[in-house]
């Protein structure tokens, strides 16, 4: 057997196999031995059929083709140890395996070429004393005050008004309708899906419902009906309503106002476990303080991983991607059923070739994310130690107690997660990061697109417990994908 070996675009390799006479005609006889010990032919004893009639009655098409299947499996075995081959897909014939049937006569010599994905050889250079910027996120202690407020209005005690005018601050109870007035004249203007309720109990807030209702509100009186228009965002979710004008009829039916309580040691021990007001906001502060340190810290990993992506060369498998676009649909079917919704009726096969297509651009980018920190690793030796392992799957598996845990899967998971969290601080240690101001970098900017197409930002880095439970969702996905076929 020759093999010639060639390496194609898209991370794949040709192999040309070059099948010696012998070996085909080894091949034919071995099937034919195969199914003269058990074929159920009547009139003869099993292992007793005469060649010609195991033949006739099978047909030596299918003989043939069962020999060739034997064949081309067996050498691909092979080749794969003797020429260090490790695939991360399966072998694609470049014939019709049909072509190969006929094309195939056992006892002479043939050539058949294949295809399979290999791992990506990914290049990063430049890598260190990468500069880049980040937002720091600072501590405001107007977030501890407007907690506070938040739940004072809570827990307020509500009460009517008759005599004023509705005002910002109040709770309205109204009756509406709204409808999409007619661009054309003569037709009559449709109402709003789910624009419409009866004794509707609501915060006059500014940024509640959408643009317009809330002001239109402001000024009525108890029993006044009035129509407002409002205007639906550009971005609302619903495709039809977006950017749209509406005008709502509108009636308010009562009014009132909140009576706030007081701010004291009362109030502490009723919205929280502690005893007075300075314990609960010393509580807060601290929470709040370590939340902009962890959003900091965060602005830091996304901006270094985002730089580092754009010194990576890599041709991504297709492979790869349906593996990754496979993994990111588990997660969303596990997602999907912790709020009782039914996987299957969703994961439709009809609908699944979509969702594996919009899936692909994230895919990608997560891939050349992955790629890239695991290069920088490997060239710089990065590792992670058994005592750093243990205690990391240890918490892990505190998160998913009471869940059926693979150990060898746990142990990878906890492994990369690690390493890339080695690798993103080493990657910090040898660079630069400015840190500014909230608010001062342009994430919507020309050269901003460009790399968030790059990359995955490290914020939606799955943790390793929640990689563990995307094998759980796994097996619904690939039941659903089976279903398209």
């Amino acid at each position: 057997m020759k093999v010639t070996q060639e390496k194609l675009p898209a991370s794949q390799i040709g192999l040309e196999i070059e099948i010696t006479a012998e070996m085909s005609k080894n091949a034919y006889e071995q099937i034919i031995k195969k199914y003269t010990r058990s074929a159920n032919i009547p009139g003869f004893r099993k292992g007793k059929v005469p060649r010609n009639i195991l033949i006739q009655r099978m047909g030596k098409n299918y003989l043939t083709a069962m020999a060739l299947d034997d064949l081309i499996n067996n050498c691909l075995e092979k080749v794969k140890e003797k020429e260090e081959i490790r695939p991360i897909g399966q072998f694609e014939l470049s014939k019709e395996f049909d072509e190969l049937v006929k094309d195939f006569e056992p006892g002479k010599e043939m050539i058949f070429s294949v295809k399979v994905d290999v791992e990506p050889e990914a290049k990063v250079e430049n890598y260190k004393g990468l500069v880049v910027k980040a937002e720091e996120a600072k501590y405001d202690p107007a977030q501890v005050d407007e907690f506070l407020e938040e739940r004072r209005s809570q827990m307020a005690t509500l009460i009517p008004v008759e005599e004023r005018p509705a005002q910002l601050g109040d709770v309205a109870i109204v009756d509406f309708v709204g409808v999409i007035p007619s661009e054309t004249e003569g037709e009559e203007p449709k109402e709003v899906p789910g624009g419409k309720a009866q004794d509707f109990q609501m915060d006059l807030k500014e940024g509640q419902f959408i643009p317009g209702f809330i002001e239109g509100i402001v000024g009525m009186k108890p029993d006044e009906t009035k129509e407002i228009s409002a205007q639906f965002p550009p971005e609302y979710s619903e495709k039809d309503l977006a950017g749209k004008p509406a005008v709502f009829t509108v009636t308010l039916k009562e009014l009132k106002e909140k009576e706030l309580p007081e701010l004291d040691d009362d109030l502490a021990q009723e919205i929280s476990e502690f005893e007075t007001i300075a314990a609960l906001r010393e509580f807060l502060e601290k929470r709040y303080t370590k939340e902009k340190e962890e959003k900091t810290k965060q602005n830091k990993e996304i901006a270094i991983v985002e730089e580092l992506v754009t010194h990576l060369e890599v041709e991504i498998p297709e492979t790869l991607i349906k593996n990754e676009v496979q993994q990111m649909l588990a997660q969303s079917a596990m997602e999907l059923s912790q709020y009782g919704i039914d996987v299957k009726e969703f994961f439709q096969s009809d609908t699944l070739p979509e969702m594996q297509e919009r899936s692909r651009p994230d895919a990608i980018k997560r891939l050349r994310r992955d790629l890239a920190i695991a290069t920088v690793a490997k060239q710089e030796s990065i590792t992670v130690d058994e005592a750093e392992i243990a205690a990391e799957s240890a918490k892990v598996m505190e998160q998913l107690k009471g869940k059926d845990v693979d150990p060898g899967r746990l142990r990878q998971v906890v492994t990369e997660d690690l390493l890339k969290e080695k690798t993103i601080k080493w990657l910090e240690e040898n660079g630069t990061v400015e840190l500014v101001p909230e608010g001062t970098l342009d994430t919507k900017s020309e050269t901003s697109e460009e790399i968030e197409v790059e990359t995955q930002v490290v914020s939606e880095i799955p943790t390793a417990s929640e990689t563990i439970l995307e094998v759980e969702a796994e097996q619904v996905t690939t039941v659903e994908s089976s279903q398209e076929k």
